[in-house]
């Protein structure tokens, strides 16, 4: 096998934020070596499609290259923002986690910078 399919959470790292009805979530990856392949590979169609379900009216995607991050920002998936939302999470704290969840394909030369699949320590 020349590659591994992983959740992206074992490759990078997530931040999320809002303003009304817009969410903004930062991908940040765990090694600068890892920064092409999540940039490759986690489009904003991806993350569309990973949001599809709350109906986003547009996914944006911004390069932060010297951080090895990029940052997405989807329009109106709050359910109307903080003010107006009955959901749980009006803020949208957990959509990171949602996208993390996604996988990502790595060569296995790069399956080292991995973060560990459980918290003992074991990898693959």
């Amino acid at each position: 096998m020349d590659h591994l399919t992983v959740p992206l959470w074992r490759a990078a790292h997530g931040r999320t934020g809002d303003k009304g009805n817009r969410s903004n979530i930062s991908v940040i990856a765990w090694h600068p070596a890892l920064h092409p392949l999540i940039a490759a590979q986690i489009t904003e169609a991806v993350v569309a499609r990973c949001f599809a379900h709350r109906h986003p009216s547009r996914v944006t995607r911004h390069e932060l290259p010297t951080l090895h991050a990029m940052n997405f920002v989807l329009d109106d998936v709050l359910d109307g923002g903080v003010n107006d939302a009955l959901n749980l999470d009006s803020h949208g704290k957990a959509l990171s986690f949602l996208l993390l969840e996604l996988p990502l394909d790595v060569p296995t030369e790069l399956v080292p910078l991995l973060r560990p699949h459980s918290f003992d320590g074991d990898t693959p």
